[in-house]
């Protein structure tokens, strides 16, 4: 609960406390009159009356009279923010090819840490959808199924690497897979993003089969190929130890963009990191949540209770003074 004040300038008010405060000093000193005298050893054993400890009470009663009165003025009210959300949400995996020529350089450090990359950030972007991943080579696993602990999807995505999987590029077995993942829920909208910079060459599942499945459950894909134009620098192992070689870029763009004309996603083709982010981030505006906020914020109206403590605090002072310092001046 928090509190606000409607009229917060009557604070200003509060100035007046310093020229009252100084005055009462000011009084206090004067109406005192003083006298030489030779000696107060005569007056050291009377001792002081309590009523001379009392009687500067019913000023710090109209000190604290008057506080509580601005206070109440600036009308102090307790407010409850209460918000509504009704989402059709979105549920999004993502099948990520970890084959070895995701090795190449042609991405800056390579295609897979920039793939990772990039995918992390669309997450990061998305916080009220489910998402999750796949990752395929010569065979498809789910590394994190459906889920809206994006810090635990995120912690999986980067511990993903090349040789988690033995080589090879088994588009249909990556994409059958997140389709088995994904084809269940009951979200508005189902979606998988694949990616992937080679040909099918593995598996036991053809692209386009899986591509008609997809459709069956009415899943949207949306494909992206990854790779430069030409030729690409990939590290190779050698008996010599680790070289860079030059390899040609093979991406199958025909059977990639059927996959996304069939289940009525898009194909996307990346040749540099920049071009991976501009295309996920059309993907975000294609794939927006459609979200309905009622944000309302109730008050409570606060000023009595400091209104009674001014009243309490200006009748002390009045029957104190009428009562136990009648006779001070």
């Amino acid at each position: 609960m928090n509190y606000t004040f409607l009229h917060p300038q009557y604070f200003w008010l509060l100035l007046l406390l310093i020229p009252m405060i100084a005055w009462y000093i000011w009084k206090q000193n004067s109406i005192h009159p003083t006298i030489q005298i030779s000696s107060l050893r005569l007056f050291s054993k009377i001792g002081k009356s309590r009523k001379s400890y009392l009687r500067h009470l019913p000023f710090i009663f109209r000190i604290l009279t008057i506080i509580f009165i601005i206070i109440a003025l600036a009308r102090p009210r307790s407010t409850n923010q209460l918000q509504n959300v009704t989402t059709e949400g979105i549920d999004i995996m993502i099948s990520l090819d970890i084959s070895g020529s995701m090795q190449a350089m042609d991405f800056k450090p390579n295609r897979l840490e920039a793939a990772k990359d990039v995918a992390i950030n669309f997450i990061s972007g998305r916080p009220n959808d489910r998402m999750g991943l796949v990752i395929f080579a010569s065979e498809s696993f789910t590394q994190c199924p459906l889920t809206l602990d994006h810090n635990v999807l995120t912690n999986l995505f980067r511990d993903v690497r090349i040789g988690m999987l033995e080589d090879g590029t088994a588009i249909g077995m990556g994409l059958a897979t997140a389709v088995n993942r994904i084809k269940d829920s009951d979200a508005k909208s189902k979606v998988i993003i694949l990616l992937s910079d080679g040909e099918n060459n593995r598996g036991t599942i053809a692209p386009l089969t899986a591509a008609e499945i997809a459709r069956t459950f009415g899943i949207r894909v949306y494909t992206i190929g990854v790779g430069s134009v030409g030729l690409a620098p990939v590290p190779i192992n050698t008996v010599f130890g680790q070289q860079i070689q030059q390899q040609e870029v093979r991406i199958d763009e025909a059977m990639l963009s059927e996959i996304a004309e069939i289940t009525g996603g898009q194909y996307f083709r990346a040749t540099n990191k920049a071009a991976l982010e501009k295309i996920y981030s059309e993907i975000d505006a294609m794939e927006k949540i459609k979200i309905e906020v009622q944000e309302y914020t109730r008050y409570s109206e606060e000023f009595l209770p400091f209104a009674l403590l001014a009243l309490l605090f200006l009748l002390l002072e009045i029957v104190l003074k009428n009562t136990v310092l009648r006779t001070l001046p």
